[in-house]
């Protein structure tokens, strides 16, 4: 059950596949690019980071930049996407309902961002990832070891 939740089998076709990986690289990139900024202007935005989760500006600001700039790059790889994907899809949840307080225009990008990692989380990383060859290694393995 749980190999299945980290490599599904359906969204495979190639064109299929090949939506889903423009879609995790386009949103992979500009995902990665707020984490950058974040990254660099560390720490003049530390003391004013919001404090969402009661962990403090400083630790609230880590947690935000290992989201977008760490998670942003498994995502675009397609590795283990599923697993990166569910602090992404809580970072903008909180961003969206918490810090904008689900208003428009404010979280506007909170909500596309959510709405868009919800979507790969449910239809996995299709074929072209590195989740799918991690599975067809896996496979290859699992049917040598049962043919001897």
């Amino acid at each position: 059950m749980f190999y299945n939740f980290l490599f599904p089998q359906y969204c495979r076709e190639r064109v299929v596949s090949f939506i889903l990986l423009a879609v995790r690289v386009f949103f992979g990139v500009l995902f990665f690019m707020h984490g950058l900024d974040k990254m660099m202007n560390f720490s003049a935005l530390s003391d004013t980071f919001p404090d969402v989760l009661g962990f403090g500006s400083y630790m609230s600001l880590m947690v935000a930049v290992f989201c977008e700039f760490c998670c942003s790059l498994f995502l675009i790889a397609g590795l283990l996407q599923r697993l990166t994907l569910i602090p992404m899809i809580v970072s903008m949840g909180v961003a969206f309902f918490d810090i904008h307080d689900a208003m428009m225009p404010e979280g506007e990008l909170a909500l596309i961002y959510f709405i868009i990692f919800i979507i790969l989380f449910v239809t996995g990383p299709g074929r072209y990832s590195l989740d799918y060859v991690i599975d067809n290694r896996i496979t290859r393995l699992r049917n040598k070891n049962e043919d001897k």
